[in-house]
């Protein structure tokens, strides 16, 4: 009689003869229990369940991906680069994907026949094809709730830091100038209007930050949305606010939404700060807003592409703050980023249901 156990998402079969004696039965239960016992509790090295491609990862090491899919008895494959060909050739022999930042192509899913899901290393779905993955059946994954109060904190970082001109008086005392009246007026922060733009998770808890420290918030309307907050067209928020800070993803709609006519229409006084994605904006017509001083200044911890040429303005402009898309990072944030991907792509690869699942 052939019987079969599933472990850790393998199945084993064996072959048991069919016996007269209770008491070789017993004897055959117990040696089956205590090899299904040895199985659980130390996976063996050489019982590979599944490979998972790695395409990028802007920390240090893969410690903790490492470790995860060891415990499940589970390869790591950590592509070199993150070139369309590289990760194509390497996705062939894959059952996962898990992709940050790397632009998970067709070319890449069409070469991945056994990828059973791209697991999104962060919140956006901008870098993934998401009609191929459609196509092909593949679950889509992705974190939204990890790093929602570290961008919110980064956001208001750079609103203080623009408003109380921390970013222009720190290169000008690292060259020497020591002097204070050679910076714009600030004006208290304590009254000043935000208007935000996407009040997902992200947005607003920035509301509710910039709410707690005496800012008007205001925010742009949407059918669905219900909150607390006066809601605004784009142009009249663009009007209203003294800071414009964005969180809406990356789409068709909200590609460069913020563009030379909303810029024009903004207060000379009033500063942009994009902690989302950067083709949001319209970095050609920011660059002309500020030296035309349209506006006051802008916050970019986003840009497109990414790294931009600092080079050229509007990234070289004192009254511009860049940081390398560092808003979301944070040890606690990092952390249950790469553990929930990891654990979202076992989920996929054991037959179950992925948390977060966003395609499938």
């Amino acid at each position: 009689m052939v019987k079969s156990f599933v472990n850790n998402g393998r199945r084993y079969c064996f072959w048991q003869p069919q016996y007269t004696s209770v008491d070789c039965k017993r004897l055959t239960r117990l040696h089956f229990m205590t090899i299904l016992s040895a199985l659980a509790a130390k996976p063996q090295r050489d019982s590979i369940l599944s490979k998972i491609l790695l395409t990028d990862y802007p920390w240090p090491d893969v410690s903790i991906e490492s470790r995860i899919f060891a415990e499940a008895g589970a390869e790591l494959v950590v592509a070199p680069n993150s070139e369309e060909t590289t990760l194509a050739d390497l996705a062939s022999s894959c059952d996962a994907i898990l992709a940050c930042w790397a632009q998970v192509t067709r070319r890449v899913i069409e070469s991945a026949p056994r990828c059973r899901i791209v697991s999104r290393m962060g919140i956006g779905l901008d870098n993934i094809d998401l009609d191929c993955c459609r196509e092909f059946g593949i679950l889509v994954t992705n974190v939204p709730d990890y790093c929602v109060q570290e961008v919110a904190e980064h956001a208001l970082a750079s609103i203080f830091a623009l408003g109380r001109n921390i970013g222009r008086f720190h290169l000008a005392t690292k060259q020497g100038d020591y002097d204070l009246s050679a910076a714009p007026v600030m004006f208290p922060l304590n009254g000043a209007t935000l208007g935000i733009i996407g009040m997902g998770r992200i947005g607003s808890r920035t509301a509710d930050l910039a709410d707690a420290v005496g800012m008007n918030v205001i925010v742009a309307e949407r059918p669905s949305l219900t909150c607390r907050f006066r809601q605004h067209t784009l142009e009249e928020l663009a009007r209203q606010s003294d800071y414009v800070s964005l969180h809406v993803p990356l789409s068709k709609t909200t590609y460069q939404m913020i563009n030379a006519e909303f810029l024009a229409v903004m207060k000379t006084t009033a500063f942009l700060i994009n902690t989302s994605r950067g083709a949001l904006v319209d970095h050609a017509a920011l660059a002309d807003a500020l030296n035309a001083r349209q506006i006051a200044g802008a916050a970019l911890d986003v840009q497109d592409p990414e790294p931009p040429n600092l080079e050229i303005v509007p990234f070289n402009l004192p009254q511009v703050i860049v940081t390398p898309h560092a808003a979301f990072v944070s040890d606690r944030s990092l952390a249950t980023l790469r553990q929930t991907a990891c654990e979202q792509a076992l989920q996929a690869l054991r037959g179950e249901r992925p948390d977060n699942t966003v395609i499938g």
